[in-house]
């Protein structure tokens, strides 16, 4: 019995120790649980604990990116940045700070809004009173306030609290030096330093290099979320600022500043510096521009369009519009007041004029050329001008009938030199008009270019396929739409930037290049930028669009359009004499397309006058377009144009260097140019324009030229204005002070004679700290 009652026991003795056993070793293993994941937190996860820990005894602040640089074909830089200093207000430090003095209580407004799609009243902070009745209030002791926009300090504390608002932009340097001395009385005010943009030669360009804006809507930018504050970049809104934006476009950087532990801003704990953008280089060469820019100013023209190629490869060396404008006045924004007299001004400045289409008159006689060449008629084929020619029940005139005369008997070469209407209406009827419809697809017409630049049209191109998609097939036979299009009127259009090509093509023997405005885009780091597949973003080889020769020319067919065009200007007798160098052989093209401006109930003459150009003949360097608006003839007034522009551009190899400088925007006008002289000057001569006067620019008054070729009943009035695209969609623009942010009080002076606008003059100030 006590045999059995020990062996129990030593049971129950064993039974008890493997309990304990079993709970100690779980106890110890959940101990190792523990301290593995104590070990895991602390060491392999230190970062993302010590990050949130910072991050709440910490904000950051996004450092916008410095933007690439645009520069010209030699390297000059166009568009750079400079350093601006401003004045933020970081409006959520702004609304605790204000608590905090006040027991944290703030003045409410009730706005509307809508919840669920529902109509409802919101309760929120007067951040208008609490800025008005503090920070403001600093500022007007400090003779610093400036009058803003309250209704939009408001949206902008509702919608993007955690974007700085900018009250103060391109502060100077006693502005800036007052605010750092000063307690502003709030938290959240700020001196902020920013790259802004910079056009080096004011509006030298302007219509390629576009100009830049902040974004439409913040919140939906990638990283919008990432930082506390956030200081947006600046985002292209024109022309190559905006094609190439997202090159142009760094890295931002960013800063870290302490949260101290009464939820103030201290001091910089960290700074990521921002990565630059890549730059980009135009084709441009801004000697060229310079020289077309400074023709046009001295021509007193106040509408028209240059361009200038290199006939070899295509290459955009210049292009300009009258009127323009100086990009400068859209940076950081421009003001209400400007940009309203922009757009009102009645001859559009922010109208490319060179990529819009018009009338190209009697130059699209050498499209016609080429579409007859390739329909199979020979140089040689003879038609006759008798003053006209009967089409249908109608007498459509040569432009030389209104003298009283008639070419007779011509040749293309001849037709060409003496620019005869009643020649290319029997061409072109022989041509057939598809085959303007392919030479044009050939060289470019009826089509945008692929140019970095906003608001380009393709013109028209009435060929079939044009006539089939707006219902005008019929036309398709009908002599008087080919008679019409054969002398570029009736429905073509075209842009000179697509003439020059056309002339370009003429003059390099028949390649038809797509036109470059851009030659490299390069990194920070000098590097040549590829895609994801490795290749360049920019092309270095030219693109050609179509070879004539392929197409079935002959050396002989394209020089005979080149020797036309030869004769225009050297011949006696051609409408381009005033293209003529000395020493130098130039080959031309005129036109003037007839155009009526409205002006109340009046009709205005308004004529579209070009002129086309090569040089030098035998290797030609340059191919020109001259396009005006409101002038008398092609001869007359834009072959002058042409031929200073040629002749300081060819003197650049001989070591003329024009002086590339600021230049003030070329106005636009409304005035008739009836001639343009050239008075030479030490071989640089200056033009002289005339204005039209009395009735010559009345309707039904005709005022004949020497080189006037195109009649009054090729085209309707009202046609072609060429006022089509603009540059941009609407720029950044500063919001006029409303009633609630008017803050300043003018003096006597002021009273009596209006405020005056102060221009403020960027400084170096003291380093940007939060105040």
């Amino acid at each position: 019995m006590s045999m059995l009652r020990r062996i129990l026991k030593m049971r129950a003795l064993s039974s008890t120790a493997i309990r304990v056993y079993v709970l100690g070793t779980f106890m110890l293993g959940m101990l190792g649980v523990l301290s593995a994941k104590l070990w895991h937190e602390q060491v392999t996860n230190a970062k993302k604990w010590s990050d949130r820990v910072r991050k709440s005894s910490s904000v950051t602040v996004r450092i916008p990116s410095v933007r690439g640089e645009i520069r010209d074909r030699n390297g000059i830089t166009l568009v750079a940045n400079r350093s601006s200093y401003g004045v933020d207000f970081y409006l959520p430090q702004m609304l605790e700070g204000y608590r905090e003095l006040n027991g944290g209580k703030a003045p409410l407004v009730n706005y509307r809004t809508t919840r669920d799609g529902m109509q409802a009243d919101v309760k929120v902070a007067d951040i208008v009173e609490i800025v008005n009745d503090t920070v403001i209030q600093r500022f007007e002791k400090l003779k610093l306030a400036r009058d803003y926009n309250a209704g939009q300090l408001e949206r902008h504390f509702r919608t993007n609290e955690h974007v700085p608002f900018s009250y103060l932009e391109d502060a100077d340097f006693k502005t800036v030096a007052k605010i750092s001395e000063n307690d502003m009385g709030l938290p959240g005010v700020e001196i902020s330093l920013r790259p802004v943009r910079e056009y080096l030669y004011g509006s030298l360009a302007s219509h390629i290099l576009g100009y830049v804006g902040a974004p439409e809507d913040i919140n939906k930018l990638a990283d919008s979320k990432d930082f506390n504050f956030y200081q947006p970049d600046v985002q292209g809104r024109s022309n190559v600022e905006l094609a190439f934006d997202q090159y142009l476009r760094g890295k931002p950087g960013r800063r870290v500043l302490e949260r101290t532990a009464k939820n103030k801003i201290g001091a910089e704990l960290s700074r990521d510096e921002p990565t630059p953008g890549s730059n980009v280089y135009l084709t441009v060469d801004a000697r060229i521009q310079t020289i077309v820019e400074r023709t046009l100013k001295q021509a007193g023209v106040g509408r028209a369009a240059v361009v200038v190629v290199d006939p070899q490869n295509g290459d955009v060396l210049a292009m300009a519009s009258v009127p323009n404008y100086d990009p400068n006045i859209f940076i950081p924004k421009i003001s209400a007041e400007d940009y309203e007299r922009l757009d009102d001004d009645a001859t559009d400045p922010l109208v490319n004029r060179a990529v819009q289409p018009f009338a190209p008159g009697s130059t699209y006689k050498i499209v016609s050329a080429f579409a007859g060449l390739l329909g199979g008629l020979a140089p040689s084929r003879s038609y006759s001008c008798a003053g006209g020619v009967t089409i249908g029940n109608k007498f459509m005139k040569c432009w030389i009938a209104e003298k009283g005369g008639a070419h007779g008997p011509l040749n293309l070469v001849g037709a060409i030199k003496n620019s005869c209407n009643a020649y290319f209406y029997q061409w072109g009827r022989d041509a057939k008009l598809i085959n303007y419809e392919k030479i044009g697809d050939a060289l470019g017409l009826g089509m945008k270019s692929g140019l970095p630049l906003s608001g380009e049209s393709p013109g028209i191109l009435p060929g079939p396929r044009w006539l089939a998609a707006h219902g005008q097939s019929i036309q398709e036979k009908s002599w008087g739409h080919i008679a019409n299009t054969a002398i570029g009127q009736g429905s073509v259009l075209a842009s000179p930037l697509q003439m020059a090509m056309v002339c370009a093509t003429a003059a390099n023997g028949g390649t038809s290049y797509s036109p470059r405005l851009i030659s490299r885009l390069v990194d920070s780091a000098g590097e040549d930028v590829r895609d994801e597949q490795g290749n360049l973003v920019v092309p270095v080889e030219p693109t050609v669009r179509a070879s004539l020769p392929s197409m079935g020319f002959s050396a002989a067919e394209i020089e005979a359009v080149r020797l036309g065009m030869w004769k225009v200007v050297n011949e006696a007798g051609g409408t381009g004499a005033k293209a003529r160098i000395k020493g130098i052989e130039v080959a031309g093209k005129t036109g003037t397309a007839q155009f009526w401006r409205k002006q109340g109930s009046e009709r205005i003459k308004d004529n579209h006058v070009w002129f086309l150009c090569f040089a030098p003949y035998k290797n030609p360097k340059y191919a020109i377009c001259v396009m005006i608006q409101g002038a008398k003839s092609g001869g007359g007034v834009a072959a002058p144009v042409a031929h200073k522009i040629l002749s300081e551009s060819l003197a650049l190899e001989g070591g003329y260097a024009p002086k590339i400088a600021w230049l003030d925007p070329l106005h636009g006008n409304l005035s008739q140019i009836s001639e343009i002289s050239l008075k030479e000057e030490g071989g640089i001569g200056t033009l002289v324009a005339t204005t039209f006067k009395g009735m010559d620019q009345k309707p039904g008054i005709r005022v004949a030229s020497v080189d006037e070729e195109t009649s009054d009943h090729t085209v309707g009035p009202d046609r072609s204005s060429g006022t089509g695209g603009r540059d941009a969609a609407r720029p950044d623009v500063r919001a006029a002070a409303d009633a609630r942010g008017r803050v300043t009080k003018p003096n006597f002076f002021q009273r009596i004679l209006g405020a005056g606008k102060s221009k403020n003059n960027p400084t170096t100030p003291p380093t940007p700290g939060h105040r």
